[in-house]
């Protein structure tokens, strides 16, 4: 017999779609939920159609919609509202990633979904928050990159704000969104309220600048983007070898010392031009070159071997075709090999979050549009005959 997964018998109405929202329903299913993901008809999520599409699956879809149902179901319709009323009046979870306002305006108040579950955990997903003179402007990665700061501490002085090629403040918010649903349910279960839980993707974003903003907030001065370069330490950084660049990251005196030991450096912490971090940051360009020309004498292979040895956190940087291929990937099983019938084998990236003893696995593929729309309303008590006058009039 399987064992219980951490969320198993807890039921999530999932009226998510593109990116953040389904990256939180989705963890909620991967750690044991049962997700019910409710989909326009004859459309769907937009994420369907977009990225590369294989035997008519997007993988992109496919990679963010494992372990969940799709229903069907016209939300604009009184019809479908009571459905969708039915299913939160038996529901844990309802997450959802609208604007603010737009709940309100579909009749689902706070005060209406009290009525219909007072023990309903809301978890709601935005771009900026639902309060502050931002709450209802659209939001997408690329302006939550711009407007937090982020972007701003990428690149270089000469190649001006980048953003990354990930997603980032999409998956932030779905994250945070997870960890504030399983703490709400912890605190239900602990005899406290039902409440509604929110992160949006500007203050995700920002919530993770680290040394960057504490810098900001301790100076008034704003860092200026270093690029590959730490903004507080050096030597740390990209190096070259022989046949290429190596990531190298000495953060601390200890590890410092072991790898300018090991590269035949060891002399600077001795100069006085080079005997504080305060001192090395300054000279950075010195301290850079100095450490290129080191490494020149042999080759990434080499020297990530000899600088691990040694203690000294470093690697080569890799293509993601070749950091997907690598062995300690493989290793923790971070890609996925699974059927979904009809179009054949989907990969994917696995699970990050490991558990011993109840090990995270696919239970379900990504569905396809309404696979499971009858099934769901049959669970709620509709009989076939009022399911078929559903489907007649559109609304399922």
């Amino acid at each position: 017999m399987t064992e219980a997964l951490p969320l198993s018998g807890v039921r999530v109405v999932d009226l998510t779609r593109i990116l953040a929202g389904p990256f939180c329903s989705m963890l909620l299913g991967d750690l044991g939920a049962e997700v019910i993901k409710i989909e326009p008809p004859g459309q769907g999520d937009h994420v369907r159609g977009q990225g590369a599409i294989i035997d008519g699956l997007s993988w992109y879809f496919a990679s963010f919609n494992r372990n969940k149902r799709s229903l069907t179901l016209d939300l604009r319709r009184p019809e479908g509202m009571a459905v969708l009323e039915r299913l939160l009046a038996r529901a844990d979870i309802l997450t959802e990633n609208f604007r603010p306002g737009v709940l309100d305006r579909m009749g689902l108040t706070e005060a209406r979904l009290r009525e219909i579950n007072p023990d309903l955990i809301v978890v709601s997903v935005n771009g900026y928050g639902s309060t502050g003179p931002y709450r209802d402007r659209p939001a997408f990665d690329f302006i939550a990159q711009a407007m937090s700061g982020f972007m701003a501490t990428n690149g270089t002085r000469e190649t001006g704000p980048l953003r990354t090629g990930a997603p980032l403040t999409d998956l932030i918010a779905g994250l945070y969104a997870a960890l504030a649903a399983v703490a709400a349910l912890r605190g239900r279960e602990r005899g406290g309220p039902a409440q509604r839980v929110e992160a949006s993707m500007m203050m995700g974003i920002i919530s993770m600048l680290a040394y960057l903003s504490a810098a900001q907030l301790a100076t008034g001065k704003t860092p200026e983007p270093t690029g590959n370069d730490h903004p507080v330490a050096s030597p740390y950084g990209l190096f070259h070898c022989a046949d290429g660049p190596i990531a190298v990251a000495p953060s601390t005196l200890p590890i410092l010392r072991r790898f300018l030991r090991e590269i035949g450096l060891e002399w600077m912490l001795d100069d006085p031009r080079y005997d504080s971090n305060d001192k090395r940051v300054a000279r950075r360009a010195e301290v850079n070159a100095l450490v290129n020309a080191a490494l020149k004498a042999d080759t990434q292979e080499s020297w990530i071997a000899r600088l691990n040895a040694a203690g000294v956190p470093c690697g080569k940087v890799q293509s993601l075709a070749e950091a997907l291929a690598d062995p300690q990937v493989a290793a923790q099983e971070m890609v996925l090999e699974v059927p979904h019938p009809g179009h054949g084998v989907v990969r994917m990236t696995g699970f990050p979050m490991k558990f011993s003893a109840t090990p995270l696995r696919v239970r379900r593929p990504a569905p396809d549009l309404g696979a499971h729309t009858r099934e769901i309303l049959a669970e709620i008590g509709l009989t076939p005959a009022e399911i078929d006058r559903l489907a007649a009039q559109g609304v399922v």
